[in-house]
């Protein structure tokens, strides 16, 4: 029977190969994490800009109550469908292109909120929701815990939410707006952290092969929505409005 201890084995230069393997693996891991955290936080970045610079432009005030904003609210749907269905006909320099043109678009969607909230409110609530979601995803990496199970629930949670938003857009009930922000910021909150696992465990099917690049926008998209709309449910509850 082999001995599992015999120093010679650990002479033969097995063990340490087997290290240095779990090194590179390792290594590539947080170099394919950095990338999707680069990404998304830089959409993040760009929205912002835009959503400002539109706002003080006047370009905000003017489109308002006009056919012109259906379309800008609408439009980050179609990009995001565009991704999602459509990632494996893209290069990735498209899909590259496409996520830097939907967080420039979505910024022109909420340029809307410096009109709504006061601007002390908006950047509270960004750094709340910025702490919030470095925690959340800071924990999906790093615990040991399947967090699989709670896809389902959460997809549900959405899904409810979208219907309740649309049934809220005839009956205006304030009541039921605050459920509605109560219920999105604990649903985005649990996507987060699950995003963020799912995403990791990702690389370990596309390492080594063409998709990498396509991955990482993918997954910058995936956590640019869980933080997008963590802090616009945020804001609906804690902003001040104008």
């Amino acid at each position: 029977m082999a001995n599992w201890n015999d120093p010679n084995m650990a002479a033969s230069g097995f063990g340490a190969g087997a290290n240095a393997m779990d090194q590179a693996v390792d290594a590539g891991l947080r170099s394919y994490m950095l990338s999707v955290y680069n990404y998304m936080a830089s959409g993040v970045l760009l929205t912002g800009i835009v959503a400002l610079l539109a706002f003080q432009s006047g370009f905000t005030a003017s489109m308002v109550g006009t056919p012109l904003m259906w379309v800008v609210m609408l439009a980050p749907l179609a990009f995001v469908l565009v991704l999602s269905f459509g990632i494996n006909k893209l290069s990735t320099t498209a899909a590259q292109a496409l996520f830097w043109v939907y967080a420039a678009v979505m910024g022109l969607s909420m340029s809307t909120i410096f009109i709504a909230f006061t601007g002390t409110s908006i950047a509270t609530t960004f750094f709340a929701t910025a702490a919030a979601f470095l925690g959340l995803s800071l924990y999906g990496y790093t615990t040991k815990k399947d967090l699989s199970g709670m896809g389902t629930f959460l997809i549900m949670g959405v899904v409810g939410i979208l219907v309740a938003m649309l049934i809220n857009l005839f009956v205006q009930s304030s009541v039921l707006s605050l459920v509605i922000s109560v219920v999105g910021v604990l649903v985005f909150a649990g996507l987060t952290a699950y995003d963020t696992q799912k995403i990791k465990s990702m690389y370990f099917y596309v390492r080594g092969t063409d998709f990498v690049g396509k991955s990482v926008v993918m997954g910058a998209l995936t956590l640019y929505l869980d933080f997008v709309n963590m802090f616009t449910f945020l804001l609906n509850l804690l902003g001040s409005r104008e």
